[in-house]
């Protein structure tokens, strides 16, 4: 399967998806059908992500596996250091390695919500720089490492030039591209890529979006993440917080719009969090690649 590093180099602009591996055997088949609709959408790359604390490590490896051999689709396998030790991790390299993925994104992750105020031990690696380091030095360029880029600074690092500097560690590290955290205001991604480039930082950072397709749960994950909504996200959708539809509506509206001033203004690509539905992610890019 083609690394992303590659399909970089043959495309100034890419479209691709993030699922999560679901928590039940049901959830799962039903994860299968929307993979299915999905893949009619021609991303050039999905991303399947991990639990908290490095969980569901199985399913994720099944995911990818699945979107690489049935439908042909470059798979990105979600790593974190949280809840993994070296060995581990190194277990779980080698494991996809012979199954033929070669595309992974090296993350710090989150601690279990078991063990909030987990820390790592001398055989954990603290930061995904270390992450990244571990995987070119045992690997070498088999795999494409993408990592997380934060437009508004990280919850545990605000300070965005600070955050900017940890960035180009990982690059400087081995990580060939960054895809950020979600953001509604398109001058903090602007902001954030400008602040990168006069670090040196030359790789391709993807602009993460996530359609708003409830209001309330948008405004209860960003104060957990980070995130600002601004006032204009506000005052769009707080009187439809009772409508779903009309939400719905309103949210592919709004991120169609988004997403056609990042590609006009030099975006290389948008990489969707869909939050395991089809709908409203291909109406969006039906309006978005036109």
């Amino acid at each position: 399967m083609k690394k992303t590093s590659e399909l970089f180099e043959e495309k100034e602009v890419t479209f691709s998806f993030e699922l999560f591996p679901p928590k039940t055997e049901e959830g799962f088949l039903k994860l299968t059908k929307t993979i299915e609709g999905l893949s009619e959408l021609k991303p050039d790359f999905i991303s399947v992500t991990c639990g908290a604390g490095g969980g569901n490590r199985e399913k994720t490896t099944e995911i990818v596996d699945l979107i690489q051999k049935k439908h042909k689709i470059i798979g990105v396998e979600h790593l974190t250091c949280i809840g993994n030790t070296h060995g581990e991790i190194k277990n779980t390299l080698d494991d996809i390695k012979r199954k033929g993925i070669c595309n992974v994104l090296a993350l710090r992750g989150d601690p279990p919500k078991n063990d909030p105020d987990w820390k790592p031990t001398a055989n954990h690696f603290s930061y995904s720089y270390e992450l990244c380091e571990f995987i070119r030095f045992k690997y070498g360029e088999y795999f494409s490492i993408g990592v997380a880029g934060f437009p508004e600074g990280h919850v545990l690092c605000p300070d965005r030039g600070q955050d900017a500097k940890y960035l180009k560690m990982k690059t400087d590290a081995g990580a060939d591209y960054v895809i950020t955290q979600l953001f509604f205001d398109n001058e903090d991604y602007f902001g954030y890529v400008e602040r990168l480039r006069k670090l040196g930082v030359t790789a391709r950072v993807i602009p993460g979006i996530v359609p708003i397709t409830d209001y309330n749960g948008i405004v209860n994950f960003c104060k957990t993440c980070g995130a600002s909504i601004p006032k204009e996200v506000h005052q769009t959708f707080s009187h439809l917080a009772d409508n779903k539809e009309a939400t719905i509506e309103e949210g592919i509206r709004f991120a169609a719009r988004q997403c056609k001033e990042l590609l006009e203004n030099g975006a290389p690509g948008i990489h969707f969090y869909t939050l395991n539905k089809i709908h409203p992610i291909d109406v969006i890019l039906e309006d978005i690649r036109e």
